[in-house]
């Protein structure tokens, strides 16, 4: 009987750091908004280089807040288009159907990010904006999808989930002229906490509206208002029938810890990443996922082509691996099923692609170990 229990992600998280920061807010009677929140901000800030990061309590809210403020400060209207992938989690399209607009499909290039060829065929006298996802911490053709809306005079959302810590090689921050950029830091994340997400804005008017709309509509959040002074601290006005999506400091001080081995750990992924490569240089029957040229990726997943995806993920299994599916093709699910057959790169992907394990408890046996079992598997 095999005793191996590989799975796909398990977190490493600091555990007495984590704690030390914790106690802090216990200590001081302050858990919620403000404090380590504030604090998390900007360190984040001063590890991207972006002007604005507001945090908030998961990723999903990030991208349903960036078509929502951006629809409202750019004046789009239902019914308008968003270019988007359809290898993603739900999550990034559901953000466009949360407002209202309508996503339309583009296929997806060898890197599984949007392809700028197929996405100049889905421009519209409607469409405004393309959502690029940095899929497994790939950069893909990131470069030219910015060139596609300077040119046709789109906003840009990023989906960058997976890319905390992915760098250019020149050092720079992919998509830090996006008009918008979501972060995730959900449990098993490169960066992770409990669950939460940031929100960055090139626009630091949208990132005032963002902290207003993700605390209700209020225009002054419970931290200003005990830091501030006089008899009418207490007194703010609601601007908009907002939702309550901000962060708390139990989990930014699980995200300060995260954030200051970030960079290590992301160095560690891409060694387990090359190991892969090696074992499986020269096997025409699996093909891995390479980052893009110019792209230092955080690597969140290490993605591979089999032609017996479905076999072969249940034969891991028997061998004691429990690998992934990043992702199915979204135009399966019902609400999307109008655009289905027009990303066919992108569903051919969803047919046969599988996410190894990927985290920083493998070791150089474990990666050993599962390559020789996919090899041995693999039609």
């Amino acid at each position: 009987m095999n005793n191996k229990n590989i799975q796909l992600f398990v977190p490493t998280f600091r555990t007495e750091e984590c704690l030390e920061q914790i106690r802090e807010c216990l200590d001081k009677g302050w858990t919620g908004l403000g404090f380590k929140t504030v604090q998390f901000e900007e360190e984040w800030k001063k590890y991207t280089g972006l002007e604005n990061a507001h945090y908030l309590n998961s990723a999903t809210v990030g991208l349903d807040m960036a078509v929502d403020i951006l629809k409202e400060t750019k004046g789009w209207a239902d019914g308008d288009e968003i270019i988007s992938t359809p290898l993603t989690f739900v999550s990034t399209n559901h953000a466009v159907l949360y407002n209202n607009m309508k996503v339309v499909f583009a296929d997806v290039d060898e890197y599984l990010c949007l392809d700028p060829k197929s996405v100049r065929k889905k421009i519209t006298d409607k469409t405004r904006a393309i959502l690029f996802v940095g899929l497994g911490g790939n950069t893909g053709r990131l470069k030219e999808i910015e060139q596609i809306c300077k040119e046709h005079k789109l906003s840009l959302i990023l989906d960058a989930a997976h890319m905390a810590g992915t760098r250019y090689k020149d050092g720079t921050l992919p998509g830090k002229n996006a008009d918008c950029i979501v972060y995730s830091f959900q449990a098993v994340k490169n960066c992770p906490t409990g669950d939460s997400g940031m929100i960055c804005f090139k626009d630091k008017t949208n990132d005032e509206i963002a902290r207003k709309k993700s605390w209700l509509g209020i225009n002054k959040d419970t931290f200003a208002r005990t830091a501030g002074s006089g008899a009418y601290k207490w007194k703010y006005d609601v601007e908009y029938v907002g939702h309550k999506n901000h962060g708390n400091s139990i989990m930014a001080s699980i995200g300060l810890v995260s954030l200051k081995y970030l960079d290590r750990d992301n160095a560690y992924r891409r060694t387990l990443a090359q190991w892969y490569d090696e074992f499986f240089a020269g096997n025409d029957k699996i093909k891995p996922i390479k980052a893009a040229p110019d792209c230092i990726s955080s690597r969140h997943l290490y993605q591979i082509i089999v032609k017996n995806r479905d076999e072969l993920l249940l034969a891991l299994n028997e061998c004691g691996i429990y690998p992934g599916v990043h992702y199915r093709d979204n135009t399966e699910y019902r609400m999307y099923a109008y655009a289905k057959g027009t990303c066919p790169k992108a569903h051919e992907a969803s047919e046969h692609i599988l996410s190894l394990p990927m985290h920083m408890r493998l070791t150089f046996e474990d990666v050993k170990y599962i390559c020789e079992m996919v090899v041995k598997y693999a039609q």
